[in-house]
């Protein structure tokens, strides 16, 4: 699914993926699920949490995961009113449905379970 602007706004199921342009609204509007975390380069505890948020998108194959780089994309950001890194938001049907500020893989999972 390609478009004018040769950007992938739908994600195709199990699929995990890092956004390279400011477009996660886009993204959020293409598909009824998704789940986010926001990160940065310098986060210590955005790295430890990359290979969970990871794990949990192999074991949701059919939601699409996205990492945004908060510093770098901050219209993405906002969509969550991001403010603490890392950040995990779950959007559905366009809309956020929550977000957390955690390190912890069982608060991650329960923002997940909140919208499968």
């Amino acid at each position: 699914m390609k478009f004018d602007n040769a950007i992938d706004i739908e994600i195709r199921k199990n699929m995990f993926q890092e956004i390279a342009q400011d477009n996660l609204a886009e993204i959020v509007a293409a598909n009824k699920v998704v789940v986010v975390q926001y990160a940065a380069s310098w986060c210590g505890n955005c790295r430890i949490m990359k290979p969970k948020f990871k794990l949990l998108a192999s074991q949701n194959e059919s939601i699409p995961f996205i990492i945004v780089d908060a510093e770098q994309f901050p219209e993405s950001r906002k969509l969550a009113k991001v403010d603490n890194l890392p950040t995990f938001a779950t959007f559905k049907e366009g809309v956020l449905v929550n977000q957390s500020q955690t390190n912890k893989t069982e608060v991650l999972t329960e923002l997940v379970n909140e919208v499968i």
